[in-house]
């Protein structure tokens, strides 16, 4: 058996990432198949459909989709106003969706599994002529085998939060408590969500978009009348300098530094504390059934009546085994991408443009693009991805002057846009975005006046990310 150039790429994901995969390979003439674990294209942007984006809809619609959509009679939103996740599944990524037709993408469709046809990871002999073959379960538990040319992953990390563990490992007593715990940002103007957070204390773990989003949140909750005595106690691993809250009117994304002022002002205003240098080691639960979260170091803060975990996603690459893949040892990301988006050194905005040479690997035709490229990395701008499949379906076609050629320019800052270097005594603030050391643990209630800002008017980590 060789690899026919009748055979699909398989996309992994329906989420933009994908959608965009699919859009330039139908213009590039060539057969896309994308299997979509959800019910509907953008699952997982839809689960977070309240959040809106720190980038505007004109860096968020990829121009080989647009060519796809204009025939179709679609309206372009204004390309200078922000989305929400429902606006951009519904306005954006359903009539792509639509438009590429229910025989290209597939809902309801699980990888369980992508190896060789007939080469387990350790066999070398003939491999490369081999066509990839993709394990997929169907929603009423039907099982099938699709060769592909080419395969590209762009499943995301929605499904792999990380947990609360200061050590990246649930801290003991997680997995326990799971009944009040969630590690997405809460809508709060769902009722029966508004219902379980109003008038409660709630820990706010994590230092990214996502943890100001949940602050401005809360913020504006506690200013309610229905949200009198609610409480947000901000946890951080590190300590608060003035990278913290991002690049506030300096930053090239407005609303993300606008984010960053919410965030801010929650804690200027009483809304919240910022307990930092705290890593959790257990979650323990007190005699009326509330959360104690318990520091490495020993120290027992306050009970809390829920936690938010926000501390980031990870890729799963469980159903990739059997390819040869070559990832950093840290970020989980191809080893050639890995510098280049370094949080330590690198907000969303100072990531350069990359494509098919940085995300290859030893195992040539396939591809791990968009936020599942990013690996544990959250520097993602939904930009970059549509550049990386222009970029590898450029490659698959055989156009390598095109694959090799730079088409974005991205918004530059200099904040901070991760993890950071918190564990780093001697890390200092640089014009790249690297982050401070952690100070000693200390509560902090930041004195200046603020402004609580309503969390609909601010942008969230959906802005970022895409896949």
């Amino acid at each position: 058996m060789t690899i026919s150039s009748d055979l699909p790429v398989v996309v992994i994901g329906a989420g933009p990432i994908g959608l965009a995969a699919a859009a330039h390979l139908t213009g590039r003439g060539i057969t896309p198949l994308v299997l979509e674990a959800g019910p509907a294209a953008g699952a997982a942007v839809r689960d977070w459909s309240h959040v809106r984006l720190f980038s505007t809809w004109g860096e968020v619609i990829d121009p080989a989709a647009e060519k796809l959509l204009a025939p179709t009679g679609w309206t372009r939103p204004d390309p200078a106003t922000y989305p929400s996740g429902g606006d951009w599944a519904e306005r954006y990524l359903r009539p792509l969706a639509d438009a590429l037709g229910d025989k290209v993408v597939r809902t309801g469709a699980t990888v369980t599994g992508v190896s060789r046809a007939g080469r387990d990871r350790i066999v070398d002999a003939d491999r490369e002529a081999q066509p990839f073959v993709v394990h997929v379960t169907h929603a009423d538990g039907r099982e099938e085998r699709v060769l592909a040319r080419a395969v590209i992953d762009a499943s995301g990390t929605w499904t792999t939060p990380s947990p609360a563990g200061g050590s990246g490992l649930p801290a003991l007593g997680e997995k326990v408590a799971a009944d009040r715990i969630t590690y997405r940002v809460p809508d709060l103007k769902n009722p029966a969500v508004r219902a379980r957070y109003a008038g409660k204390r709630t820990a706010v773990i994590g230092s990214g978009a996502s943890a100001f989003t949940a602050l401005a949140s809360l913020a504006d909750l506690a200013g309610s009348g229905d949200g009198t005595d609610t409480k947000a106690v901000w946890i951080l691993r590190r300590g608060i300098s003035g990278s913290t809250f991002g690049g506030g009117e300096a930053d090239q994304l407005p609303a993300r530094g606008a984010l960053g002022l919410a965030a801010k002002a929650a804690v200027d205003d009483g809304y919240a504390d910022a307990v930092t240098g705290f890593r959790t080691e257990a979650i323990e639960r007190d005699d009326d059934g509330r959360l104690v979260l318990v520091g490495e170091d020993g120290r027992r803060l306050q009970p809390v009546d829920e936690a938010i975990v926000l501390t980031g996603f990870r890729p799963d690459l469980s159903f990739l085994s059997e390819v040869r893949l070559r990832l950093d040892e840290r970020l989980q990301a191809p080893v050639e991408l890995a510098p280049l988006i370094d949080p330590n050194q690198h907000s969303c905005g100072t990531v350069y443009p990359h494509g098919h040479r940085e995300l290859s690997h030893p195992e040539q035709g396939i591809y791990l693009v968009g936020m599942k490229s990013y690996g544990r990395a959250p520097t993602f701008l939904a930009m970059t991805g549509y550049e990386q499949v222009r970029s590898v379906v450029s490659a698959i076609a055989g156009d390598l002057e095109s694959a090799d050629r730079v088409e974005l320019t991205l918004p530059e800052t200099g904040v901070c846009g991760g993890a950071g270097l918190f564990d780093a005594p001697d890390a200092q603030q640089t014009g790249t975005g690297g982050c401070c050391a952690a100070p000693e643990p200390q509560l902090v209630q930041l004195g200046a006046p603020g402004t609580a800002a309503a969390a609909d008017e601010r942008a969230p980590a959906g802005g970022c990310c895409g896949s």
